[in-house]
């Protein structure tokens, strides 16, 4: 990808929304491994404080600003994205794609019987889309058992592959198989996405996306994430401050 934005290290595609679409449809059709990242201001910061996690995270094919925070520190660099890519967004927009040219699916990971249930959610706004298997994140993500998956989805031959993890395991099992996956086009990092189409996770109000204050509301409805979210200001303080002292 070219016209990439260094973000604290972390190389954002800047894309629009539409823009990411359209490359996840040519990566579809590819028959080639293509991973596709959504790093919000969290996982941004992750990556500052672990090398390793950001050398994974910038090995992607495409990786999009999943979250205001994000968008927020390009504009401090003087390197303003032009806009967010929200992953959760951008998994309806591989869903649409599957239904409209037959891409088959995969969704890996949640709880047993939540993929299951992410699908039935779907296919009441998308009925057409091509689901081509699940299967729950509770296995080991080496060994034997890692294997055994793989086997069992590259047996399915899906064209797009979700992989649920959360962050940084699904980035790590994603790169660590990428050669044992390399016949599917499109696999998406893509956390809590699952429980979000399920619904067994509420997505915040068109209010709160619209004054990207959805990270807001999640602490609201889950104030255990505390200790998660003093991440954000720590990246946007930080960043602040790497753009004062040169450092950025």
């Amino acid at each position: 990808m070219e016209n990439k934005i260094n973000i604290r290290g972390v190389n954002i595609d800047n894309v629009t929304m539409d823009e990411a679409e359209s490359i996840i449809d040519g990566f579809a059709a590819s028959k080639s491994f293509h991973a596709v990242f959504t790093p919000n201001a969290e996982i941004v910061q992750l990556c500052i404080e672990d090398e390793n996690v950001r050398g994974i995270v910038n090995s992607a094919d495409l990786i999009v600003p999943d979250g205001a925070g994000v968008v927020l520190a390009s504009k401090i660099l003087k390197k303003p994205l032009k806009g967010k890519v929200a992953g959760v967004d951008l998994g309806r927009r591989a869903i649409a794609l599957s239904e409209k040219k037959g891409y088959g699916v995969y969704f890996l990971g949640g709880k047993p019987g939540i993929a299951e249930l992410a699908a039935d959610k779907l296919r009441e706004k998308y009925p057409g889309f091509k689901l081509v298997g699940t299967h729950d994140g509770y296995f080991k993500k080496e060994g034997e058992e890692s294997d055994r998956v793989i086997n069992d989805i590259a047996a399915l031959s899906p064209d797009i592959l979700f992989v649920c993890f959360g962050v940084p395991a699904q980035e790590k099992w994603i790169m660590a198989n990428r050669d044992k996956l390399s016949g599917i086009g499109l696999i998406m990092g893509l956390g809590g996405s699952l429980d979000s189409y399920a619904g067994t996770v509420k997505r915040a109000p068109d209010i709160f996306i619209k004054l990207n204050l959805e990270w807001f509301y999640r602490l609201i409805k889950e104030p255990k994430r505390i200790g998660r979210m003093m991440k954000l200001p720590k990246f946007v303080f930080g960043t602040i401050f790497a753009k004062i002292t040169g450092k950025a």
